[in-house]
């Protein structure tokens, strides 16, 4: 006699589930694309809204992060590593210089090349930055061990590169390693 399957406890004798059973169907295509998708749009909208306060938006905050750890990138620079269009970041340093964020300069060797540095009003952000940022973590793992959030971002990790492909340290389709830190 054939074992029944798990999922045969929940159904009734015409294979459908009982009533007040709680048990996700997760096998359906796009459902995981669909939810990395809504979770990075409400972790967005969280730190747009923790942001606020300090007059920068949704994708600003990358700018400021990476020109604190090196001032004077150029443009494409900054577009490259936040992983955005050049004119997509030409647009955003520009509302940033209007905000006060930011400044550009010609670059000292060759006048051609146009750097971006932080100015005060930048640098100060930083630490909201960093604060907004933490609040909105603290929120999404709410009801997760330290564990199970460790996972979850080796898990991003792999389905990132995966889907760059990319190879190196994160091997494509390998299972993550719970001893790896």
């Amino acid at each position: 006699m054939a074992k029944k399957d798990k999922s045969d406890k929940d159904r009734g004798d015409k294979g459908e589930k009982k009533k007040g059973s709680k048990k996700k169907d997760f096998s359906q295509p796009g459902l995981l694309a669909a939810s990395v998708t809504q979770v990075a749009r409400a972790m967005r909208t969280r730190l747009s809204h923790g942001l606020s306060d300090s007059g920068l938006y949704a994708g600003q905050d990358g700018v400021v992060q990476l020109l604190a750890q090196e001032d004077g990138l150029t443009p494409g620079m900054l577009a490259q590593r936040l992983g955005v269009k050049a004119p997509t970041m030409t647009r955003t340093i520009g509302r940033m210089e209007a905000q006060g964020f930011v400044t550009r300069q010609a670059d000292e060797r060759d006048a051609r090349l146009t750097k971006v540095y932080l100015t005060q009003e930048g640098r100060s952000s930083v630490e909201r930055i960093a604060l907004a940022a933490a609040d909105c973590e603290r929120q999404a793992t709410l009801g997760l061990s330290g564990k199970e959030v460790k996972s979850l971002i080796k898990l991003l990790i792999n389905v990132e590169a995966n889907l760059s492909e990319k190879v190196g340290n994160v091997r494509l389709g390998a299972e993550p390693n719970e001893d790896e830190d």
